[in-house]
């Protein structure tokens, strides 16, 4: 079923329909509502609550203006352009190191537990660079590189040109080298991972 049909039948209450949106895009929509925050619970509460916009809005979803994973993209950073606004004093990206304690309680085996410990590292070294972005590189890298949108949909979500769309994520990508560089303790992926 097409994206206008299913859209269609949310709209006329058909509750199937609304589990299937949910279903297909929550995944995606955490995934970048955490690499924007760096925080678990907050991630999935802003997750929730792209999805409580979506559904007041979908009625004003337009199939010609693009796939409805765009649009959701599109709401989804609106959101997250709003709650960046209203939280920009208390941002702080100490609270991954209180989920990688939690993570770290977690009993597994020695070799295991090895490797878990220096994917969480690579994952916190990640994160505490993706946060010293500015928002239009880090929005752009994210949902490039790790969302793995088509520079046409990203263009779509952001509203910006695909040109612009491509020199942010060159210049978001170079900024992230270098600031990867800077960290303590950071040689290489690779590196972090034998």
């Amino acid at each position: 079923m097409d994206d206008a049909e299913l859209v269609r039948r949310c709209v006329a209450g058909d509750s199937a329909a609304w589990e299937s949106i949910v279903r297909t895009h929550t995944r995606r929509i955490y995934n970048l509502c955490y690499r924007f925050t760096g925080q678990r619970q907050e991630a999935e509460d802003l997750t929730q609550e792209v999805f409580l916009r979506m559904f007041r809005t979908l009625k004003s979803y337009d199939p010609a203006q693009g796939a409805l994973g765009v649009w959701l993209h599109r709401v989804s950073r609106n959101l997250l352009i709003d709650h960046y606004r209203a939280t920009r004093r208390d941002r702080m990206t100490s609270s991954l190191d209180d989920e990688l304690t939690h993570l770290g309680e977690k009993e597994a085996a020695p070799a295991q537990q090895d490797r878990q410990v220096a994917l969480r590292e690579l994952s916190a070294t990640l994160q505490r660079a993706l946060a010293r972005l500015s928002p239009e590189l880090r929005e752009a890298v994210v949902l490039r590189d790790l969302q793995e949108l088509e520079y046409r949909e990203i263009s779509q979500t952001l509203n910006i040109p695909e040109g612009t769309v491509k020199s942010r994520i060159n210049r978001g990508r170079a900024e992230l080298g270098r600031i990867l560089k800077r960290l303590p303790g950071f040689d290489s992926p690779e590196g972090m991972l034998q």
